[in-house]
């Protein structure tokens, strides 16, 4: 996608949008800024470009471009970094600075012209929308907005010309009906709307937008009935969409639903979330995020822009970023709880746990039956080792169920089979792994974690052994399945089996403080003492969990002994936190 925005320098392009945390060490402030000299200006941005921090990013490089302000690449990276961090007011005023130098930059266009489009004018957006098409992403983006600028300048007709005449690759036709629906829809022309939206439905009737658009008609301008019929065939491939819920009950009720779109500047963000969150799941992040923070600057409430921005965030791995988002979702709307799920997720990855827990209880306390925050609740438990918690979560969550989704409902059992087994509860915790495998057979993690249980109390020794190897021929790459492969054997007493297993866990895992454990108590049973000692170093240095360091030191001090004999085998508990393995 990079040559759609082909102006936008690498470096820069490659950042995702950041915005202020409650910290200020993270951030510049207006006195950290002042002591900077241009040069230093600029290599804090890069660096902060680097971190994919867009704020801090466009911060540092406006105050070098304060101090160089003739610097086009400065100017430039400013402009894109501000788009990045969703300041489109800021952006504006780079922009037109651009403009004044480089008349042919189309990102600086098109944000003038989203800008334009916004405070409703409509003349100067086309103009300057229709300056910043280059290849087919940017030119089916710059013609729906062209063409909602020219209904909102009063053109209906000609905006849906303007649409129509777009000739492109076999994908456009979907958007070029759906928009041009919605033009008509507002002009109240409803027949012909509800032929466009008609002919978009059946080019694709798995996209959400195009189903909800066609069926809002369908509930004004046919019957409920019909509606519903849509919403229903939706539902069957996507079951439970808080948006055709939502549809569903309205529609059941007969309830006439309004258009999806009110004017042109939610049109218009329509059309830049559709295409923006397109090209999110196909890999084109960089693109995705100026049309989502143009869309939201438009519309700074539309809730699937903001699902999609935080999605965006949390593939380029800035949960942070995502949290920001995901708390500007509007409580009126039906995505709010999908939102929070997300929410407590992210919040428990940046070690806010407590915050992420009582979010999701209060989700839970509002629907009981709520399989997906239950699920979300009992993992954040689980990872964090609230073993006695997560067994009565996911006991919740098994209480409610759907019946006929058996393999669906596997893995309820082995999640609480995890926690029960860490809570010291063994035999509900068999009884929960052999459900598991009742529903699911072959599952490769449930027949690792039973099957090293097994062997790892001296019982089932046969079947244990024979379930591991049916994991590990299912998942050959998976490093804590092998490593439980390898340490059966060492529980058996065949160490010669043990090392090779274990060795080729080391190399599918080879930062692993346990599977370096185990290696090291494998090679000082076969004898290779000088080899076991600096594998014990190794795991040392790996920064294993607290309480097995000492044993760990012992071990490299002493070699084995009857005490640290049995060293590993504890520490190889904390493995199954997360279903992994041994």
């Amino acid at each position: 996608m990079g040559t759609a925005i082909a102006t936008v320098p690498g470096a820069v392009l490659a950042q995702t949008p950041d915005h202020p945390s409650d910290t200020a060490v993270q951030f510049p402030t207006r006195n950290d800024l002042k002591a900077l000299t241009t040069s230093g200006s600029y290599l804090a941005a890069r660096h902060a470009s680097v971190e994919r921090d867009a704020a801090s990013a466009a911060a540092f490089y406006r105050s070098a471009l304060r101090t160089d302000p003739k610097n086009n690449e400065l100017l430039d990276r400013a402009f894109i970094s501000s788009v990045a961090d969703g300041d489109i007011d800021e952006a504006v005023k780079l922009a037109e600075r651009i403009l004044t130098i480089d008349k042919t930059n189309r990102v600086a266009r098109l944000v003038v012209g989203v800008h334009d489009l916004k405070f409703k004018k409509y003349a100067t957006a086309q103009t300057n929308i229709n300056q910043s098409i280059r290849g087919p992403i940017t030119d089916l983006v710059a013609t729906l907005l062209s063409g909602w600028a020219a209904y909102g300048a009063g053109d209906a007709k000609g905006g849906v010309a303007i649409i129509d005449k777009l000739a492109g690759p076999e994908w456009y036709p979907l958007f070029k009906d759906l928009h041009a629906g919605m033009i008509l829809e507002l002009s109240g022309k409803e027949k012909d709307a509800g032929t466009r939206f008609e002919r978009a439905y059946k080019l694709d009737d798995s996209m959400l937008r195009v189903t909800e658009a066609y069926a809002r008609w369908l509930s004004r301008n046919k019957d409920s009935a019909a509606a519903t019929a849509v919403y229903q065939a939706f539902d069957k491939k996507l079951a439970r969409h808080p948006l055709i819920v939502e549809g569903l009950r309205d529609t059941k009720a007969g309830k006439k639903m309004p258009p999806l779109a009110d004017s042109a500047q939610a049109g218009a963000a329509e059309a830049l979330y559709g295409i923006g969150a397109t090209l999110t799941r196909r890999g084109g992040e960089d693109l995705a995020l100026v049309y989502l923070q143009l869309s939201l600057y438009l519309q700074p409430t539309h809730p699937l822009a903001l699902l999609s921005l935080a999605d965006l965030y949390e593939s380029v791995k800035r949960p942070q970023m995502a949290i920001k988002v995901y708390e500007r979702v509007p409580a009126t709307s039906p995505l709010k709880r999908n939102a929070q799920i997300q929410l407590a997720i992210d919040l428990d990855s940046a070690d806010r746990t407590d915050e992420a827990i009582k979010i999701l209880k209060g989700v839970t306390t509002e629907d009981a039956k709520d399989l997906e925050a239950i699920m979300a609740l009992g993992n954040i438990e689980r990872g964090r080792k609230k073993f006695g918690d997560c067994g009565a979560t996911y006991s919740r969550g098994i209480d409610v169920l759907p019946a006929g989704s058996d393999k669906a409902n596997s893995v309820w059992y082995y999640y609480r089979g995890i926690c029960e087994e860490r809570s010291k509860e063994w035999g509900k915790a068999e009884a929960d792994m052999k459900k598991a495998l009742e529903l699911q057979p072959d599952q490769p993690h449930v027949l690792n974690y039973l099957g090293y249980s097994w062997i790892d109390q001296g019982v089932n020794l046969d079947e244990g052994m024979k379930m591991i190897k049916r994991a590990v021929e299912q998942r050959p790459d998976d490093g804590y399945i092998v490593d439980s492969l390898g340490w059966a054997y060492y529980r058996i007493g065949n160490y010669e089996e043990a090392v090779k297993n274990l060795e080729r866990a080391i190399d599918l895992k080879p930062e692993d403080p346990t599977i370096n454990d185990h290696l090291g108590d494998a090679y000082w049973r076969v004898g290779r003492t000088l080899e076991a000692k600096f594998q014990w170093a190794h795991a040392r240095d790996l920064k294993p969990e607290a309480d097995e360091l000492p044993k760990i030191e012992a071990k490299i001090a002493n070699g084995m002994t009857e005490d640290t004999s049995n060293s590993s085998a504890a520490q190889a508990e904390k493995k199954k936190d997360d279903g992994k393995g041994g």
